[in-house]
């Protein structure tokens, strides 16, 4: 498609919203993914839903796109993704929509500091995911950016795909036999790199899709951020110094981990000197370099395969550099403790083989400039998954499983050690369904279908937005809106990311 900025409403917003639409008919058909991008940049990532042969479902998504202002200001090509096999077995048709939200900045609200430019990562000039099948591919670009970058962040995404995409209950090698699983383990994460030098860390979400596991799980209740996920932002500025020298450098993104395949996208994000045409710095200390993300596994299976399996990581690490700008020597540091401990426990006998997978994935960290701003944030990702398949005596099986997933987030800005501004979102979503199947094999129905997500957000001024939901057999059996909220009314200012998208920049408060 072509795109062209919304004339008569000027080129600074005060906010910027993707709004997008999607539905499928009520027929045969799996999850497929879904992207939105221009000029090569992704404005949308996620997946869509599975239809059943009486429900076709529709899901509205939105993303905050206030940082890629720069982007939008000027005409370009684009194109939406909405990958889908449609034949005589699979004949749910997917159908999608989006449009662009522009909010006139005023006096009240102003718009924001954005960063001055945006630029793709991806070799796509209009767009599109690039595939990593090993720990040693690369989504990468080479480039010359401007001499007076004052600040930079790397917006990434990398979801899981294919024979990677149940990541989270794969095995080390050594026991993927033994205990009849996926090999490669289960320690994922995305790395950054400038020029080959360790730059940064992005944790990895264990998305969980509406086929995944078990369909009936999120029917009507899908886990959290499967129909739109949220990218996580690098802090790249203690790397503004010698990114701004005029040569060439290539920023990267690998996968620790990956086993074919994760879809990987990244933005990179660049704050100038406006009123120096030339900057000068350097990384000044990088404790990240020769810290290898390589976790510690083991095991107290025994002979055949009962017991536990697990696999922890943790890092410290502390980035530096100073950039000589036109208002003085400004000094960024990243500190970030990066932690993963997960678990899997197993029972396998003649009539039982069961999985339960306790994991953890959590990056907490700040970020700080000597000229006084100052950001913390800190993310946890829990996910538990029990999956208990039971043999009866006749040959027919049940297949219990229980899904529950987290997403926390909590932030925090502010000047040196005073904080100005904080907020935290918060989704939870558990689920469970039982399956069953006759002696030969064949699915016969299923049970026990429940599921319940919860929303929260809310921020130190007062803003707060919860959504709770409910589901049995299929169908959704409660819905509120703003417990817990000034009089139960959901209610967000202007400047919030509520949908808990990145905001991060050389300006001390998200607007």
């Amino acid at each position: 498609y072509g795109y062209a900025p919304p004339s008569g409403c000027g080129t600074h917003w005060a906010k910027v919203v993707l709004e997008a639409d999607f539905s499928v008919n009520a027929r045969r058909q799996y999850d497929r993914p879904a992207s939105i991008w221009l000029g090569g940049v992704n404005l949308y990532f996620g997946t869509t839903e599975e239809p059943s042969s009486t429900v076709g479902p529709n899901w509205h998504v939105e993303r905050d796109l206030t940082d890629y202002s720069a982007l939008l200001r000027n005409a370009g090509q684009g194109q939406a993704i909405l990958w889908n096999l449609v034949d005589g077995t699979y004949t749910g048709v997917i159908h999608g929509s989006a449009r662009l939200l522009f909010y006139p900045a005023s006096a009240r609200p102003p718009a924001p500091r954005v960063p001055d430019e945006v630029i793709p990562l991806g070799g796509d000039p209009v767009g599109s995911v690039t595939n990593l099948s090993t720990p040693a591919d690369q989504l990468s670009k080479t480039l010359t950016l401007p001499r007076n970058v004052v600040h930079a962040y790397l917006d990434v995404f990398a979801q899981s795909q294919n024979a990677d995409e149940f990541w989270y209950t794969c095995v080390p090698d050594q026991y993927a036999g033994q205990v009849d699983e996926c090999g490669g383990g289960n320690f994922r994460e995305a790395e950054v790199s400038i020029d080959g030098q360790p730059a940064g860390v992005a944790p990895v979400y264990p998305w969980v899709y509406t086929g995944g596991i078990d369909p009936y799980l999120w029917r009507p209740v899908t886990g959290v951020q499967t129909l739109n996920f949220m990218p996580y932002r690098v802090d790249l500025s203690p790397f503004a110094g010698a990114l701004s020298d005029g040569a060439q450098h290539t920023v990267a993104v690998s996968v620790a981990g990956a086993s074919n395949y994760f879809s990987t996208a990244a933005t990179l994000l660049v704050y100038q000197d406006g009123r120096s045409r030339q900057v000068t710095g350097s990384v000044t200390r990088n404790t990240l370099a020769g810290q290898a993300p390589v976790p510690t596994i083991s095991s107290m299976l025994d002979g055949s395969g009962n017991g536990d399996i697990t696999t922890t990581l943790s890092r410290h690490f502390t980035i530096e550099g100073y950039v000589d700008t036109s208002h003085g020597r400004v000094r960024n540091t990243v500190e970030q403790t990066v932690g993963f401990a997960d678990t899997q426990a197993f029972t396998i006998n003649d009539t039982t083989y069961r999985q339960v997978t306790d994991q953890t994935t959590s990056m907490e960290g700040s970020s700080r400039s000597s000229d006084g701003a100052s950001y913390m944030q800190r993310v946890r990702y829990p996910f538990h998954l029990d999956y208990d398949q039971q043999v009866a005596a006749d040959g027919s099986a049940t297949v219990a499983t229980t899904v529950k997933q987290g997403y926390r987030l909590d932030r925090s800005v502010g000047f040196a050690v005073f904080p100005l501004y904080a907020d935290k979102v918060d989704n939870t979503v558990s689920s469970a369904d039982t399956l069953d199947f006759d002696a030969s094999g064949n699915f016969t129905g299923h049970t026990g279908q429940a599921s319940s997500q919860t929303f929260d957000y809310r921020d130190s001024l007062g803003g707060c937005y919860r959504t709770d939901v409910a589901s049995a057999a299929g169908a959704v059996t409660a819905y509120s809106t703003g417990k817990g909220c000034p009089g139960r009314q959901n209610g967000v200012y202007w400047f919030s990311h509520p949908d808990g998208s990145p905001y991060q920049g050389d300006n001390p408060l998200p607007w």
